[in-house]
């Protein structure tokens, strides 16, 4: 097991004791944006039982350039994106020794051609890739629209590649309240669903399009056309067992079908729309349900359960919010890092705990033996106990300070 978090200028693998133990070829593969299921729920265990976090170390590091998408990680290979010199590259190193394997890059600007307001805070790519573990197909998304696919078992080979700025016309996204107008190009990871990958495009002719994943035809266009929201990418599950996906777009909460001869139909569209437009933490998803949050003037979160012939309908709504971490569902809980650690109880939405202060980036993985690593603040690590453990207060085990002395805005990785 390691934990790898990927920020700006470089990639940095923490390991102990209780990353090695075992051997890296047992640890469970993370090949896209939250892991396998989109959920940032490990079937790991955190090991802290086993007291290897005591000599918790940095085991290596690996320059990779400006960006801030995730790594991913299958078969002891890491994969991984940045920009420098007008270029992106796609990184595969060895994930037990950061020991560059193979870099691939090609031509591309440091922001998005219709990218507007915020430069400097952010640069380079941002989308995680999405591996295909059935085929080994690699697909990156750029910034400025550059949607490739590589076959990381003929060394990387390029398989095609399109721009979607290009094949689209896609417009900038409009201005939104009092807070002017934010574009950043394309944020959002590739989702890879059966035989195709769907993308969060934005453009007029469809929110959502699938792509054959082996040719990168068009397959489909959602019914749903609005501009995309800058969240981490769509997440499947289940309606009434009828295949979907949540996305939140720039309009609101989309959920649309995935079964056969209805691919992209509107499900539901719940209004939610930011003063940013930055609708920026993915919806957690799970058996007819949809928790999703926002910070901005929509400061909330809230549970709809959805259904193919009611559309969504709110559970509960709390003015509580996440501006960036992703929820997590789990046992009877939901769990967010923003400001603080917090957990509420999914079925009520009232508040178990909360604890353990921290700035705006930060991010959580669940473990199977019922722990939380927290990723935050300027790269602290900190190993918390979830409710199944500690149901009435917050309880931290661990914490190491200022690993990577950088705000650390996208999503630890566990493999």
């Amino acid at each position: 097991m390691r934990v790898v978090q990927e920020f700006t200028f470089a990639l940095t693998i923490l390991a102990g004791s209780v990353f090695s133990q075992g051997g890296y070829a047992h640890a469970e593969d993370w090949p896209g944006w939250r892991g396998a299921k989109r959920s940032d729920i490990s079937s790991e265990s955190s090991r802290w039982d086993e007291g290897a976090w005591e000599s918790l170390e940095v085991a290596w590091t690996l320059q990779v350039g400006e960006g801030s998408s995730s790594p991913v990680v299958a078969d002891g290979k890491l994969y991984v994106m940045g920009w420098s010199d007008e270029r992106e590259t796609v990184t595969c190193a060895e994930a037990a020794t950061g020991k560059t394997l193979r870099e691939h890059s090609y031509p591309a600007p440091r922001y998005g051609r219709k990218a507007n307001g915020d430069e400097g805070l952010y640069s380079g790519p941002t989308s995680t890739p999405e591996l295909d573990a059935q085929t080994g197909l690699l697909y990156t998304l750029g910034c400025d629209g550059e949607l490739r696919c590589w076959n990381t078992r003929q060394g990387g080979a390029k398989v095609w590649a399109k721009n979607l700025y290009e094949e689209y016309d896609i417009p900038q996204r409009p201005k939104v309240g009092r807070s002017g107008l934010r574009d950043y190009g394309f944020t959002s990871s590739p989702l890879i669903f059966g035989d195709v990958l769907i993308v969060e495009v934005g453009a007029k002719t469809g929110t959502l399009i699938a792509f054959d994943k082996k040719t990168g035809g068009e397959v489909w266009r959602s019914q749903a056309t609005d501009p995309p929201g800058h969240t981490g990418g769509p997440v499947p599950f289940n309606v009434d067992g009828v295949p979907c996906v949540a996305v939140h777009s720039f309009a609101g909460l989309l959920v649309a079908r995935l079964d056969k001869g209805h691919e992209g139909e509107t499900v539901c569209l719940v209004p939610w729309i930011t003063d940013f437009a930055n609708n920026v933490a993915t919806p957690a998803a799970w058996k007819n349900n949809v928790i999703a949050t926002s910070s901005y003037n929509q400061h909330r979160i809230a549970r709809y359960e959805i259904s193919l012939t009611g559309g969504a309908k709110q559970i509960w709504e709390r003015e509580e919010a996440s501006k960036v971490c992703s929820p997590i569902v789990h046992d009877g809980h939901v769990y967010w890092a923003w400001r603080m650690v917090h957990c509420l109880d999914v079925e009520t939405g009232k508040t178990v705990w909360d604890g353990g202060p921290l700035g705006d980036p930060g991010s959580l993985i669940l473990t199977a033996d019922d722990r939380l690593i927290l990723w935050a603040n300027r790269g602290d690590l900190r190993v918390i106990e979830t409710a199944v453990r500690s149901p009435q207060e917050y309880t931290q085990l661990f914490e190491k300070k200022n690993i990577a002395h950088k705000d650390p805005w996208r999503p630890v990785v566990l493999s």
